[in-house]
Order: C-alpha cells, then sequence, then structure tokens
C-alpha cells in the first residue's frame, strides 16, 4: 500500500483548489466539516455524561446503566438535555450550587432509586 503525505502548502493549494475551483468539491468541504464540529460536540458532551455517571454509581451505589437511566430521568423531569444536567452535576460536585428545579429532580430519583432497589430500604445514612 502506498501512502502520500501532504506538506503543509500543498494542503493549502489543495484546500483553496477545493473550494474556489471546485464548487462540488468546497460542497463536500463544508458537509465534512459540519460533521466534524458536530462530532466534536457530541464527544465533549459524552465526557461529561460518563463523568456524571461514574459520580452517580459513587453517591448511589448502582450499576452503570442504572447510573445513566438515573441521568437520563433527571433530565425528563427538568426538560434539559442530559448533557446540560451531567454539567450541572459535575459542577455541584465541585462546589457550584446545583439549580433547584435539578435538586428537586435529583431528589425524587433517588427515592424512586432506593423505593426499588430491594437490597437497599432506605439511603444510606439514616
Amino acid at each position: 500500500m502506498h501512502r502520500t503525505t501532504l506538506l503543509h502548502e500543498d494542503y493549502w493549494k489543495l484546500r483553496a483548489e477545493a473550494t474556489w475551483g471546485n464548487a462540488a468539491a468546497g460542497e463536500d468541504l463544508v458537509a465534512l466539516r459540519a460533521e466534524n464540529d458536530q462530532l466534536r460536540r457530541a464527544l465533549a458532551g459524552r465526557a461529561v455524561i460518563d463523568q456524571a455517571r461514574g459520580m452517580m454509581m459513587v453517591l448511589a451505589p448502582c450499576s452503570r446503566g442504572t447510573a445513566r437511566d438515573f441521568l437520563v430521568d433527571i433530565s425528563r423531569q427538568c426538560n434539559t438535555k442530559l448533557p446540560e444536567v451531567a454539567a450541572a452535576m459535575v459542577a455541584a460536585w465541585e462546589g457550584n450550587p446545583l439549580p433547584e428545579r435539578m435538586r428537586r429532580a435529583l431528589r425524587r430519583a433517588l427515592r424512586r432509586l432506593y423505593a426499588e432497589d430491594r437490597r437497599c430500604d432506605s439511603p444510606p445514612g439514616r
């Protein structure tokens, strides 16, 4: 298999040709950039969701799937996107106050979790 390496100035020439010389290639380039941006945002959101999920697994000893369902439940109750809920949870862990609506949803979700879990009749510490 033959591999070609583009030099920095070749990259810019190729980019200029794609943008100005060929309309279809320019459209492809714009579409690829948009997709790349979308994937970057999705990965950034996923990282904070994974971090919040890990926090939930520690706070309310549960499985990974249960922790995700827990966050999704809070997201639905608050009518807020999952990455935003996860970011608020992580920020709360770092000392920022959790919005009141999310706090109430968190309490309700924890009560439901403990009620459903036959191994744990009440939250720890009670």
